[in-house]
């Protein structure tokens, strides 16, 4: 009776926590720590039993469970169903981020001010210059902008760089080629450019894909 009761003791008893006296000890868990962070990044939880087991394995190919082949095919799967995964997160968060412009773009086309173009173009004039020249697709501009998400997140900024650009009115996106040809020397104005007139489904740099995109334009001058 009493090695019953001793073996339920040892049975429940908690695992001693291990103990890294050895420089040995320390870099097979240094391994084991780098190994795991990548792990646990590509494919989260696994069932670490079977991880420990085939670690082991690599020191004795006779008892592999799985053959080298095998291997290959069952990564090979884990790395198609992680791409699909993430081409499915991509999608849903394009498709969000689109569904969000549209919503700000019918918000902002009821502001006082704001004209939308045929293409869908918003723009609205924040100061007007005297009257100066206004550019053509094949004459440069030199400009001071503002860029921004629809949250507000400053994507690009010659404001806060503290220099102005310059640069051919053909040679940007259709939503700046066309509001920039609304303006004169001198004029200020807000663009709110639709996904479909700025970076589309592909994005740009830290611009999601099918982003509505604010910019402040400050057209400074046109050189023929």
């Amino acid at each position: 009776m009493k090695s019953l009761l001793l073996a339920g003791l040892i049975a429940t008893a908690p695992a001693m926590a291990l103990e890294l006296d050895t420089d040995e000890k320390k870099l097979a868990y240094a391994l084991g720590a780098i190994v795991g962070e990548r792990i646990y990044q590509d494919f989260g939880e696994v069932d670490y039993d079977a991880l420990v087991e085939g670690v082991k394995s690599a020191a004795n190919p006779e008892e592999r469970l799985l053959s080298r082949e095998e291997v290959g095919q069952v990564l090979q799967q884990a790395q198609q169903a992680l791409q699909e995964r993430a081409q499915l997160e991509q999608q849903a968060a394009g498709e969000a981020t689109r569904v969000a412009g549209e919503a700000f773009l019918k918000a902002n086309a009821g502001k006082e001010g704001v004209t939308v173009t045929d293409s869908g173009l918003q723009i609205r004039f924040i100061e007007k210059g005297e009257g100066g020249a206004m550019p053509t697709a094949s004459d440069r501009v030199e400009v001071h902008y503002h860029g921004t998400l629809i949250d507000g997140t400053v994507f690009d900024s010659s404001v806060d760089r503290g220099e102005t650009v310059t640069f051919p009115v053909n040679g940007v996106i259709p939503g700046w080629v066309e509001g920039l040809q609304l303006m004169s020397e001198g004029d200020k104005a807000e663009f709110v450019i639709p996904q479909a007139l700025a970076y589309g489904p592909g994005g740009a740099g830290s611009i999601p894909p099918f982003s509505t995109l604010v910019f402040e334009v400050e057209l400074v001058k046109v050189n023929p």
